[in-house]
């Protein structure tokens, strides 16, 4: 179940880098972006934390 939740999360990370990100004009101020930061996290500490992760991130 965990294996598919994070199958699932990393697809719609990269949807969103490949689909819409590409839309918006470049406003990260962080390195490695947040969608990329998230899906590392995700793949190291699980779908839950890693999202947790992303999430906090996103929202500095």
């Amino acid at each position: 179940m965990k294996r598919c939740i994070t199958t699932l999360l990393r697809l719609l990370i990269r949807f969103y880098q490949l689909a819409i990100s590409p839309l918006k004009p470049g406003c990260c101020r962080y390195y490695p972006t947040c969608s990329t930061y998230t899906l590392q996290a995700i793949e190291k500490y699980g779908p839950l934390k890693g999202s947790w992760m992303g999430l906090k991130r996103i929202l500095r």
